[in-house]
């Protein structure tokens, strides 16, 4: 092309439950906008329907192309695919000028009807929808290599596989073409269709080279007919139909010297409107004949000269249904039970792609557990493309055309038997790093849905292990779980479907030893575990933990009083936190909210109320995980929108011991709202030790500040005309209050980066302040980054006793606390020091 100007039954069948996108890969939010959030200004185009008669035979004439991709589960559904065709015929009828119309694969399968249909409920329907041409797609294999010639001779139009080829002969395997013709208003038009590997032996379980079926390079294949048809055929236009992706028809455009005008991809399953690439325009309408593709065409002297297009969205197109396109449908629905009622869910059942792709989904939980309890297996495990419809179902009651929705595939349920270490295997088959090209493209993904076991998994090239801190849970799907760690050398029964048992999507099963196999599809297993269920609430578990960074361990002793704050080396891409997300779990994904993340330098301080945490252990030493989200630095996602990072936690809870509440824990207190700032009270006090304990409602506050001390907080010591506190000032690094006993009542660390100005620009580390009731001694480290290019920084350590019965900060009251003790130290570059105060001796209280 020219430079040119934008204006229930059991069939056997063979099965290949695989995902929409090249490389295993699925459309990620951020790639594009989906049917429901497409601009509306790409979905309505501001041209004129009609676009213009012949203007004589040697003069410019207007070709209109109408395309489809990917219709799948749609053709089950009484709503888009009659919608679909309805609105085919309205375009047709709507231009004076010539017209053609063309799919680009995956029509006949998947979908709900399989069971009682096979192929013939859409090609039924794509005969009335009346195309010139459709291209072989990875999902035209779905009912095995000998029922295409079947199908296609069903059909009413050519199916055309140009690259697909007979070994022996070299010319299209049986029941396709390699091209085809069509002349309308004296415009010749050549269709093509292509696949690539990953929409021939990455998605189907059919071994193509033994069937006798050459894949050859569609790069070249394809300009190389588009050439032939151009300079041997008298085309003036050619359109490859390529079921490849929209990342792989641009390498097709490139690849070609200008033969091929336009590319209606398949496969990907994107919304990308027509827009160029190397002179050749490229579209996709999503999948589940959710739009019609349009594009006008100039065409002059066997040139594209310039074109307009757009995508119409079926369901605001205005148009009505088929009534015979509905009518197919609905009969085979008839024969299927498909509105029959199975289940009623309180929650919404995600059975979107994007999720099931890319992180557990309820959904994936509820199918996965289903599969689990069915085979009594240990381990239970789906790829994330055998779900399918990318919609969402409930809350409502569930009936049995959605569960066959969402599992169209005659995926039966098969039980392997696998090491500890081949398990692992098997969960790393599907985890697509972020550096890897699907990554790049799509986002970190874990591409499966699982039960009875959970895992952390790590995206990224330089990660080892990628999949690690496996449990298995010993219990059934509807037991209490019984968590425990995965041994490499036990043997577990894993469920999976009859795809990935025979090496599908990757996985590493074909030779894994069989414990049972049955004829019982997925979709059926499903519907026999969710009927006795009067309702259903499937949840996130948290299954499958991604993590991007290692922060390292901690530990922490729990009496049930207090704070627990915890100490980790900050991930060196971290720019800052969300807050919110940072949890402490259990193996079962029992988890509290940390009460305050702040992030100074290199160190990251969480902190956690101290009764929480114990809550979630038993008494003795237990192991749990901290994950939390942050910004990156390094990492450009794709899908999610923050890096999480990951540490492991060792608590040892004494809340049954003798000594319980004696309020000497030694990792307690530090990190609350700012001891001399604005905060409030907390309301932890009421935790303080027995009043027989002595001066034990003594309540002290200790300050670490950058600069020299303030004797008299709550004063205007320097006649400024406003009360002194370090807050106040921007110095103040870290504030804790405590009672006598050690309890401790408020702390507060501040957010990264507030008192920079303070320090002169250097990084400064420091542990939360450590008070040792016994011995009355208050203890900090600190110290200033080797490469901080800056003068001496002097920090103080203050420590005041509280007035009256105050047990935390009260800003009113600051005029009368006490200081106690205090020391102020200058530190260089690269310096460290212990800083203490022993709040038994007075003396201390001078500058160092």
């Amino acid at each position: 092309m020219r430079q040119v100007h934008a204006f229930l039954m059991v069939c056997c069948l063979v099965v290949a439950g695989v995902g929409p996108a090249v490389g295993a890969a699925a459309p990620a939010p951020s790639n594009g906008p989906t049917a429901t959030d497409a601009p509306p200004a790409l979905q309505q185009s501001n041209d004129t329907n009609d676009t213009g008669g012949n203007e004589s035979a040697a003069g410019p004439t207007t070709l209109t192309l109408l395309t489809y991709n990917d219709i799948q589960t749609a053709a089950a559904r009484g709503d888009d695919l009659p919608t679909l065709v309805e609105l085919v015929h309205q375009r047709r009828s709507a231009h004076d000028n010539p017209v053609v119309v063309a799919g680009a694969g995956d029509q006949v399968s998947p979908h709900p009807l399989s069971p009682v249909s096979q192929w013939r409920a859409p090609t039924a329907v794509l005969n009335h929808l009346d195309p010139d041409a459709d291209a072989i797609g990875n999902h035209e294999f779905d009912y095995g290599l000998d029922e295409v010639s079947n199908f296609t001779a069903a059909a009413e139009f050519p199916w055309l596989a140009t690259n697909l080829v007979n070994s022996t002969t070299g010319e299209s395997f049986d029941g396709t073409q390699e091209y085809e013709i069509v002349e309308r208003g004296g415009v010749r038009v050549g269709f093509i269709g292509l696949v690539d590997y990953g929409a021939t032996y990455g998605k189907t379980n059919i071994n193509f080279s033994q069937e006798g079926v050459t894949l050859q390079n569609f790069t070249e294949d394809g300009p190389a007919t588009a050439e032939m048809l151009k300079q041997e055929q008298g085309v003036d236009v050619v359109v490859a139909l390529a079921h490849t992706g929209v990342p792989e028809a641009k390498d097709l455009a490139e690849a070609d010297s200008g033969a091929i005008d336009v590319v209606a991809v398949g496969d990907d399953e994107v919304y990308y409107p027509p827009q160029e690439t190397s002179d050749t325009i490229i579209t996709e309408g999503l999948a589940r004949a959710q739009f019609l593709g349009e594009l006008n065409l100039t065409v002059e002297n066997g040139d594209v000269t310039e074109w307009n297009g757009r995508l119409i969205q079926t369901n605001t197109s205005g148009v009505g249904e088929n009534e015979t396109a509905a009518s197919i449908i609905d009969g085979y629905r008839a024969n299927a039970s498909l509105d029959t009622n199975v289940t009623y869910s309180t929650v919404p059942l995600d059975a979107q792609f994007a999720t099931n792709y890319h992180e557990e989904s309820n959904y994936g939980n509820l199918v996965t557990d289903a599969m689990r309890a069915e085979a009594d297996a240990d381990v239970a495990i789906t790829n994330a493309g055998g779900i399918r419809s990318d919609g969402v179902y409930g809350p409502g009651n569930i009936t049995g055309g959605d569960v066959f929705s969402t599992l169209p595939f005659a995926n039966t349920l098969v039980t392997v038997e696998l090491t500890g270490a081949e398990l692992k295997d098997a969960l790393a088959s599907q985890l697509v790093t972020l550096e890897s090209e699907t990554g790049s493209q799509y986002g970190e993904e874990i591409s499966q849905q699982v039960s009875g076991v959970r895992f952390e998994w790590v995206p990224h090239d330089d990660a080892d292990p990628q999949i690690r801190d496996v449990y298995v849970n010993a219990n059934g799907p509807d037991e209490a779980a019984d968590w425990q760690e995965l041994d490499d050398d036990a043997s577990y029964a894993v469920a999976v479907n009859s795809f990935i048992a025979s090496g599908g999507s990757s996985y590493p099963l074909a030779d894994a030893t069989r414990l049972s196999e049955t004829d019982q599809l997925l979709a059926e297993v499903l519907i026999d575990y969710l009927e006795p269920k009067e309702t259903v609430s499937p949840t996130v578990e948290g299954r499958m933990q991604r993590v991007d960074a290692d922060v390292g361990d901690a530990s922490a002793e729990l009496d049930g009083n207090g704070k627990v704050v915890l100490q980790f080396d900050a991930p060196s891409d971290l720019t800052d936190t969300v807050p919110e997300t940072f949890v402490l779990a259990t193996p079962g994904n029992e988890t509290v909210r940390a009460e305050q993340v702040t992030a100074n330098g290199n160190t990251l301080v969480v902190r956690f109320d101290d009764a929480a945490v114990s809550d979630l252990v038993d008494s003795g030493e237990s192991t749990l995980d901290l994950y939390g989200e942050y910004d990156s630095s390094e990492y450009e996602l794709v899908y999610f929108q923050h890096a999480r990072l990951n540490g492991d936690v060792t608590v040892t809870d004494t809340t049954d011991d003798e000594q319980a509440g004696d309020g000497n824990d030694s990792n307690a207190g530090e990190g609350d709202e700012g001891a001399d700032g604005d905060a409030g009270d907390d309301d932890d006090a009421s935790d303080g030790p027995d009043p027989d304990e002595g001066d034990a409602t003594t309540a002290y506050q200790f300050d670490v500040a950058a600069g020299d001390v303030i004797e008299d907080l709550g004063e205007d010591g320097d006649d400024d005309g406003q009360a002194d506190f370090y807050a106040r000032q921007g110095r103040l690094l870290q504030a804790q209050t405590a009672l006598a006993d050690g309890t401790v009542t408020s702390a507060f660390t501040v957010p990264d980066g507030e008192v920079t100005t303070n320090l002169d620009g250097c990084s400064v580390s420091y542990t939360p302040v450590d008070y040792d009731a016994d011995s009355g001694e208050v203890t900090l480290d600190v110290s200033v980054s080797e490469d901080a290019d800056c003068e001496d920084v002097t920090l103080t350590l203050a420590g005041y006793e509280l007035p009256g019965d105050d047990t935390t900060f009260v800003r009113a009251n600051a005029v009368d606390q006490e200081l106690v003790a205090h020391q102020t130290v200058t530190l260089a570059s690269g310096d460290s020091e212990t800083v203490t105060l022993d709040l038994t001796d007075e003396s201390d209280d001078g500058d160092d």
